[in-house]
């Protein structure tokens, strides 16, 4: 696996990485009931004498304005070895479920322009960095919030390839559940996952570090 035994890996992002993690510093038990605390226990399974520390400092309805705006308190000031950002999910939702406040929509240009931001500040001070795209649990591609979602996607990919940063394509990993079942099944409202949609983001992330599942 790419992250070194005793590497901090810290995950921030909005209610996808929330999940009922502790405040002010989630750790280890303390992470929430999501995908991190999936990938930490994962980890443990996998690699049980690396001592891999697992935080996070996810917060639910952000957007990348958001991530901006605490990035110095809740990224670098915790000097982690590794740094996963999952973000994108609102900034496209809000232009959907409330259309007429437009002060709080992030457009294509400035979600692009203020994730690269975060990820220049932040690569001279970690031994890596992992994106992650957003998604929308929706197969049908012409659908108007997931033609946008991919764009948004689009926008993470050029950015991982830019940037040398590890990208894991969490639509591809939906998409692979989708087309066996309904988005309902996973998802509620099609974007906040069950326990299987979970699993899928967890499993995405870890094949992308280079961690061996077995099988």
């Amino acid at each position: 696996m790419l992250i070194a035994p005793g590497s901090k890996l810290l995950f921030i992002g909005d209610s996808i990485t929330d999940c009922g993690r502790a405040r002010p510093v989630a750790e280890g038990n303390e992470v929430g009931n999501g995908y991190v605390s999936l990938i930490n226990a994962l980890s443990g399974v996998l690699y049980p004498a690396s001592g891999i520390r697992v935080f996070n400092m996810g917060v639910n309805g952000n957007t990348v304005r958001d991530l901006k705006a605490r990035w110095r308190k809740d990224v670098l000031d915790q000097q982690p070895d590794w740094v996963v950002i999952f973000i994108g999910i609102n900034d496209v939702w809000r232009q959907f479920d409330t259309p007429l406040r437009t002060e709080q929509h992030v457009l294509i240009d400035e979600y692009r322009r203020e994730l690269e931001n975060l990820v220049r500040q932040t690569m001279p001070h970690v031994q890596g960095l992992v994106l992650m795209t957003p998604y929308f649990l929706e197969p049908n591609q012409d659908d108007p919030m997931r033609e946008a979602m991919d764009v948004y996607g689009q926008a993470v990919r050029e950015l991982a390839a830019a940037n040398n940063a590890i990208l894991v394509d969490t639509q591809e990993a939906m998409d692979s559940l989708l087309e066996q079942m309904h988005p309902m099944s996973l998802a509620w409202d099609r974007v906040h996952p069950n326990q299987t949609g979970h699993m899928a983001l967890a499993l995405a992330f870890m094949r992308a570090v280079g961690a061996r599942l077995g099988g």
